[in-house]
């Protein structure tokens, strides 16, 4: 299943989509502690299954949030990308 998390502006869409089924097969968690603004928490979902969601209090602030790591001109790899199994988060800009 995939969960997105994030909002529309004036500005564009903001979206971190996290694949709950490749999630759940990370044991680690590693996005959590990978990114810098500790926006991931790990939440039993309804299946009781643990999963990395984000957290209320950022789900409108994603385009600031991630800014340091997304930046404009250059689009390097996210932390948290890269500390997940391939394909479990995206983000949409």
């Amino acid at each position: 299943m995939l969960a997105n998390y994030g909002y529309i502006d004036g500005s564009g869409q903001y979206y971190i989509t996290i694949d709950t089924d490749k999630c759940i097969a990370c044991q680690g968690h590693f996005c959590v502690e990978a990114c810098p603004e500790r926006m991931f928490t790990i939440e039993t979902d309804d299946y009781d299954d643990n999963v990395a969601v984000i957290q209320d209090a950022f789900r409108h602030q994603i385009k600031y949030k991630c800014a340091p790591c997304k930046p404009v001109s250059s689009h390097p790899e996210l932390p948290c990308i890269k500390a997940c199994t391939a394909g479990a988060i995206e983000h949409s800009w």
